[in-house]
């Protein structure tokens, strides 16, 4: 087993909610809720849950895009999060991120040419022989032609463009990116084509990856091992064949409940789950889940529970669960 790249420890992100003429704090958005996981070289760790449930402010947190609130984040054993702003943007050059959005992610004023060479400007490779060397390499990997440098991003498809997002990211040949999304943007037909090229360059290229997600069949295919989140919380986190065999957090149950199976013979008892998502601006006490939850008890509405093993290292955040050991989730 590897060991961690990254280790995010009791993360949170609060946004003030502002009101009044003095621009007053009434209150915060719990938007990522104190959650703590590692990621270990080399594997593709999924983010997955509904819409608004944390994910990607998870991501631009870790990689500081915006600064979290709370929490230490460890990159390669050091802490990232009381780097100064010219340090941190040295560390970057490890640290990318594929967006999610193809579309507005790429500069329309600028050439792919332009596009691949800035970060190689920014972070001092001054050699124009050596930039231009990489960047017909990069072009070449995610499968363009070098004739597609000299063109606009208007110029491409949703796929295309979602390539040269790629080759961007690749561009500082980092260890670990950041996909935030990376497909659900593009049509299905397409998005296969993307998930195989982000496992080859893994393997080319020895990367890690955070896959943040909300279509589960996508991240039973590409992700090794996978974290559940729900207003905020990690609920759940388990390797990808024991999340999706035996899930045990009654949240993750109704999500995998959902997911259409290809067979029309093969039957599914669905999990529909009652009542609305509680507001990140008032979660519930306790477990956030409670209000929603089919067997949901008592301590549920008192008490929030501690992510735990439950065994065999399936860590998951439920009083409806004894812990086997105690720890840091890796």
């Amino acid at each position: 087993m590897s060991e961690p790249l990254l280790e995010v420890s009791h993360l949170k992100k609060y946004f003030p909610i502002r009101k009044g003429l003095w621009n007053k704090t009434i209150g915060h958005v719990k938007a990522v809720d104190d959650i703590s996981f590692s990621v270990r070289r080399g594997e593709t760790f999924g983010l997955v849950g509904e819409s608004g449930c944390g994910k990607s402010t998870t991501g631009r947190s870790i990689l500081r895009l915006i600064e979290p609130s709370e929490g230490k984040v460890m990159f390669e054993g050091r802490e990232i999060t009381g780097l100064s702003m010219e340090a941190m943007r040295k560390q970057r050059r490890d640290m990318q991120i594929v967006f999610q959005d193809p579309f507005s992610s790429l500069d329309p004023r600028h050439s792919v040419q332009r596009i691949l060479e800035e970060p190689l400007i920014v972070h001092g490779v001054s050699s124009r022989k050596e930039r231009q060397e990489r960047i017909e390499k990069l072009i070449d990997v995610v499968g363009l032609t070098r004739t597609h440098l000299h063109r606009y991003p208007h110029q491409f498809s949703g796929g295309q463009r979602q390539r040269i997002g790629i080759a961007r990211a690749l561009a500082l040949q980092p260890k670990l990116i950041v996909a935030d999304e990376p497909v659900s943007a593009l049509d299905v037909s397409i998005q296969s084509q993307v998930i195989n090229l982000l496992q080859d360059l893994q393997s080319e290229f020895n990367l890690t990856y955070i896959f943040i997600a909300h279509d589960l069949s996508v991240v039973k295919h590409i992700c090794d091992r996978v974290a559940v989140m729900y207003l905020g919380r990690i609920v759940e986190i388990a390797d990808k064949h024991q999340l999706y065999d035996t899930p045990q957090h009654p949240y993750t149950q109704a999500l995998l409940s959902a997911v259409p199976e290809p067979d029309p013979d093969l039957k599914r008892q669905r999990i529909i789950l009652q009542g609305e998502v509680p507001s990140p601006a008032n979660a519930p006490v306790g477990c956030a889940f409670h209000t929603r939850c089919p067997k949901a008890m008592k301590v549920c509405s008192e008490v929030r529970p501690q992510l735990m093993d439950t065994g065999g290292r399936h860590m998951t955040a439920c009083h409806l669960y004894t812990p086997v050991s105690s720890g840091m989730p890796s």
